[in-house]
């Protein structure tokens, strides 16, 4: 099996150092080459081919922000991991990244009171899974449109391996029962509209909620819950931007609120969200229970407790990620008669959660990304509109 090729983008040489040594445990891995600022990774990127890029933010000369946008500009689907340390700047920096097309982010793992050993587990707890799993979902895509992945011989700004050419994959067979759902919008008048949405969303999370957000021309007139993988102090910055470029107002939940329609809720960072209704109102509740799918907050808590709530009158949405949260979630949803959206492969950066969605047949739609608004104010409106 060929390996996968890492680009490694940071501004400090130890830095560099940690993250190649723990790349260089997994057998699967090789790097590619080195930089040292932005500049350095825009034409690295161009010289030594990697399958993924790790990228620092804070850099001399270019920082890792505007070297995303540089590389994005010719690399659409080239995966590209940020790197931030876990402080209220670093975590801003992160989401400005996540929202701008970072395919995703691991918090820096070196401070005054970490050891290196706590560092290699972050990098191969976190960084190592991402990479093995972002790298794979390209070549799926390379291979689903016809393209080999065959490499020229790369340069490197470093001594490098030749790499192996890499084969053309086989993408997985899709059913004719999923094959039927596939781009298709729902048409006609749902008998009954659903008065909650609840989306589910990891891997490529902020880019794909800044698409849906930004596409409403006004509220819709029931409440959106979201959870959305990421740590403290990410998800309120992550509400913050989602609600300045939009029309709909997101912010991070809290312990005891009374969902309004209209509003949208993603749960904190660290904490489960589960909703309740003991009368007329939905009541948000946050708790840090055990993490389930090794995450908290876990999509699959968040749906289970909707689907409780509003039964038949649930709309579940589930958008790129990588794993399988929300997929018992989705089916108790299903049990209850609600009704579920996942996004397509094509337009995921990791069709996980979506496509085990997909693949135990509980979508009842399945889109890419710029038609999931429509079909959210679709299935939640209350009166017949022109479509």
């Amino acid at each position: 099996m060929d390996k996968v090729r890492v680009l490694i983008v940071d501004d400090s040489a130890v830095m560099r150092k940690i993250i190649a040594s723990a790349l260089q445990k997994e057998p699967s891995i090789e790097v590619a080459g080195f930089a040292a600022n932005g500049l350095q990774a825009i034409e690295a990127v161009k010289t030594c081919n990697p399958d993924v890029v790790t990228l620092d933010i804070e850099m001399p000369e270019m920082d890792g922000l505007t070297a995303l946008r540089e590389i994005r500009k010719d690399n659409k689907y080239l995966p590209i991991i940020m790197f931030s340390s876990l402080t209220h700047k670093g975590a801003q920096a992160a989401v400005m990244a996540l929202t701008a097309g970072a395919s995703d982010y691991v918090g820096k793992p070196v401070n005054a009171t970490g050891g290196i050993d706590d560092a290699f587990k972050v990098l191969e707890t976190e960084l190592i899974p991402k990479i093995i799993g972002l790298a794979k979902r390209v070549k799926t895509r390379k291979a689903r449109e016809g393209q080999t992945a065959e490499a020229p011989k790369p340069t490197s700004i470093t001594a490098l391996k030749t790499p192996t050419p890499q084969k053309s994959i086989t993408p997985t067979k899709t059913s004719p029962a999923v094959a039927s759902k596939i781009g298709k919008v729902t048409l006609g008048v749902l008998a009954k509209p659903a008065e909650a949405v609840c989306i589910g969303v990891s891997t490529g999370g902020p880019e794909a909620l800044m698409q849906v957000f930004g596409a409403f021309n006004a509220p819709i007139s029931v409440p959106i819950f979201i959870v959305q993988h990421m740590p403290a102090d990410f998800t309120a910055l992550l509400a913050a931007r989602l609600s300045s470029t939009g029309v709909m107002t997101v912010k991070e939940a809290e312990e005891g609120e009374i969902a309004e329609p209209g509003m949208v809720y993603i749960a904190p960072g660290g904490f489960h969200m589960t909703i309740s209704r003991p009368g007329t109102k939905t009541i948000i509740h946050l708790n840090t229970e055990p993490p389930e799918n090794s995450c908290r907050p876990a999509v699959d808590v968040l749906f289970r407790a909707a689907a409780d709530v509003y039964g038949s009158s649930l709309l579940a949405v589930m958008l790129t990620g990588m794993g399988y949260d929300g997929l018992k979630g989705t089916q108790a949803i299903k049990e209850k008669g609600g009704q579920v959206v996942a996004q397509d492969e094509a337009t995921s950066v990791i069709w996980g959660m979506p496509g085990a969605v997909v693949q135990a047949g509980l979508a009842d739609s399945i889109l890419p990304i710029d038609k999931i608004t429509d079909e959210i104010i679709f299935r939640t409106r209350k009166v017949p509109a022109s479509r």
